[in-house]
């Protein structure tokens, strides 16, 4: 079955793939739209792990502040090269993760990036919690697995669920950017600052905000 030249161009706005690409793809899948995205997005990721091992010393750094300027954000994503850097498209995928962490607060990009010890509590408490279930080993093993995995998804920003589409996590968005650019795409660092973090408030003012709230007079 032939492909038109219409096809190949929807396949290539939809994917960012090269016209070549698209064409082989809508080969392949017989004209499916989109099972031909399906295929390039496969093959895309492929070609993303591949470059893993790469040095991304480009990038930007992005600040994002919020909720009245009481959140904000300072974080870095790197690519291989400036020309990637400066496109609107890597500009809009920085400026979303900066929200993610504005909104979701993560403690560390990857799990790799856990200190051992704390790692190791973590995995120690979860253990204890699926041995207490009273379930055989083998399934207290994996309930512990589990709920690790879990708490990955909520301390580690590249498994988090994307705020934008909690579907997919964080990490599926630089690996599309990875596959559509043919970079290595990467978030190096960020800090988050929150107005108040780590200040211990007076008993005075925490019982004038719990008075705002309920609407009485303040003592």
């Amino acid at each position: 079955m032939g492909t038109s030249a219409t096809e190949v161009k929807e396949l290539r706005e939809r994917t960012g793939a090269g016209m070549m690409d698209c064409k082989v793809a809508l080969t392949e899948c017989g004209g499916d739209m989109e099972k031909a995205v399906d295929y390039l997005q496969k093959k895309g990721i492929a070609k993303a792990a591949k470059r893993a091992g790469k040095v991304a010393s480009e990038g930007l750094v992005h600040a994002y502040v919020h909720a009245g300027g009481r959140i904000g954000v300072l974080v870095e994503v790197n690519s291989e090269t400036d020309f990637v850097a400066r496109s609107a498209e890597f500009t809009t995928m920085v400026h979303d993760i900066a929200m993610q962490i504005c909104a979701s607060n993560p403690l560390y990009i990857t799990p790799d990036a856990i200190p051992a010890a704390e790692l190791q509590r973590q995995k120690d408490i979860f253990a204890a919690q699926a041995a207490e279930s009273g379930k055989p080993p083998a399934i207290a093993e994996k309930m512990a697995q589990g709920r690790l995995t879990k708490w990955y998804s909520e301390v580690c920003l590249v498994e988090q669920p994307f705020v934008k589409e909690p579907e997919k996590p964080v990490k599926e968005l630089l690996t599309a950017m990875s596959a559509k650019t043919g970079e290595k795409i990467a978030v190096r660092r960020f800090v988050r600052f929150e107005v108040g973090e780590g200040i211990e408030k007076k008993a005075s003012d925490l019982a004038a905000e719990v008075a705002a709230m309920v609407g009485e007079p303040k003592s």
